[in-house]
């Protein structure tokens, strides 16, 4: 009766992983319990969304060797892994939202999110120009939300403007706005097959670790820009900037408990030094205490459940 703060199916956003092929289950060794789906098998996880009440799911691709390349072409193509799997969801369970990436780090050959000058070095402008391409395509594949991670300057605005110009007007876009260069996303580089062919590092357009000042200018600027949300990035370790931000603006604001946080909590589980129901749940309240609207974690279909006993 006095808690301050409640949780329910509809705070959660489910990630899952597309991989090609038809009734493919691959499991990722380094995410112990979640797999890559191929369409058909990701529209059965649509409906089990649907069926425990969450009302979101976030798409990602794990392109094929030969269809990645330097300048990450196969963002554009309208039957990729990303656009065949929007429709065949959309078809099937029309009421759930999808969210679709905008980045190109699933279809490069460098693992990079942008294109690279000589000097390997991540260029902002002509990597936006190609991100108006990728935002383009899903939205007209059926995106619900387009979700760009890329970190590159301006994209929000070029987005926006695109989508407008395109009949695509009612496309939100929720904006990875305080994504930082993390030590926590190495399990997801390996589900969407990036990890091997990174050349470098991405700290030269995602953000410092240390600074907190700089991800509430990062937010101002994609919120002016016409972002319908925004989004912190990895979670727990990054809760002192989901409160800043919650009270400096008045838009719905989500965290990302990325696959580094998930890993630790089943790690722990395995280890005997915790339970996972009343980790995953007081980890999730974490999150609504400290401001989000909304989380997208890969425990989502295990905590609406738990939420639905």
């Amino acid at each position: 009766m006095f808690a301050e703060n409640r949780l329910s199916p509809a705070d959660l956003i489910w990630p899952l992983f597309v991989t090609d092929g038809d009734g493919v289950e691959e499991p990722i060794a380094a995410l112990p319990g979640v797999s890559r789906w191929s369409v058909d098998l990701i529209v059965a996880r649509a409906r089990e969304a649907r069926d425990a009440g969450i009302p979101c799911l976030a798409l990602f691709p794990n392109t094929p060797p030969d269809r990645r390349s330097d300048d990450g072409a196969e963002a554009l193509n309208p039957d990729n892994l990303m656009c065949t799997a929007i429709r065949a969801i959309k078809d099937a369970v029309p009421d759930i939202g999808v969210l679709t990436d905008v980045a190109l780090d699933p279809y490069t050959a460098h693992g990079q999110d942008g294109l690279l000058d000589q000097d390997g070095y991540v260029v902002n402008d002509a990597t936006v120009d190609v991100l108006i391409g990728q935002s383009l395509n899903q939205a007209a594949a059926g995106a619900d939300i387009i979700a760009p991670s890329d970190m590159m300057d301006g994209r929000i605005g070029a987005i926006r403007e695109a989508l407008e110009e395109t009949g695509h007007a009612n496309v939100q876009i929720m904006a990875y706005a305080a994504k930082y260069a993390s030590a926590f996303y190495g399990p997801f580089r390996d589900a969407v097959g990036s990890r091997g062919l990174l050349r470098g590092d991405k700290k030269n357009y995602q953000m410092d670790p240390a600074n907190g000042e700089e991800a509430l200018r990062e937010v101002a600027l994609d919120i002016a820009e016409g972002a319908d949300s925004v989004m912190v990035k990895p979670g727990l370790p990054y809760l002192d900037i989901v409160a800043r931000v919650r009270d400096r603006f008045s838009v719905p604001v989500f965290a990302y408990q990325v696959s580094g946080e998930y890993a630790m909590i089943e790690a722990a589980v395995a280890a005997g030094a915790g339970e996972r129901d009343a980790l995953v749940l007081e980890t999730l309240m974490a999150f609504k205490r400290a401001g989000c609207s909304g989380v997208l974690t890969y425990h989502a279909l295990h905590a609406a459940r738990l939420m639905g006993a």
